[in-house]
């Protein structure tokens, strides 16, 4: 399986390539942070002036011009689409359904005081008790299940402030 990056050039243009692709670039380290390319029978001449590897973002000077640069690989990629980013600080505010099921129990009412890792309520889904517990320390806004109902992927269940 070929690996693919995603770079982002000043937040404004994204670019992907491939392992192939990078390979194949006819670079020339000249000294630590700079670097001779040719490509497309152009000379150009780049130098890495800001690199922060641990979140893979470089600010580059290509002959004059500064570019800022993010780089994302493959597992980047799943991360984000999957939603887990390390580096949100999105607060979550709806607790919903992770699959269809049958509530057993609701364990919080409206104007409740909640702290991270408190029980919320319990979804039966395929023979399985599920509990679900507060993202974070909360109020809850509003509950939108009762014991007894039954529920669909996705379905809204609490509401939180």
């Amino acid at each position: 399986m070929d690996k693919k990056y995603k770079v982002k050039v000043n937040e404004d243009f994204e670019f992907e390539f491939s392992q192939e692709e990078i390979a194949a670039l006819d670079t020339q380290k000249t000294s630590e942070a700079h670097y001779h390319i040719l490509k497309d029978n152009r000379s150009f001449s780049a130098e890495v002036f800001k690199p922060d590897f641990l979140h893979r973002k470089y600010d580059i000077k290509i002959n004059s011009n500064i570019y800022s640069v993010r780089i994302n690989n493959d597992l980047d990629q799943l991360i984000e689409e999957m939603g887990l980013s390390l580096g949100s600080s999105q607060q979550i505010n709806d607790i919903k359904a992770p699959m269809p099921g049958l509530i057993l129990e609701v364990n919080v009412k409206e104007g409740d005081e909640v702290k991270e890792g408190d029980y919320l309520l319990v979804l039966e889904a395929m023979k399985m008790e599920n509990t679900l517990t507060a993202p974070r320390d909360g109020v809850v806004k509003s509950v939108s299940v009762s014991k007894a109902d039954t529920v669909e992927k996705n379905q809204l269940l609490i509401e939180m402030e």
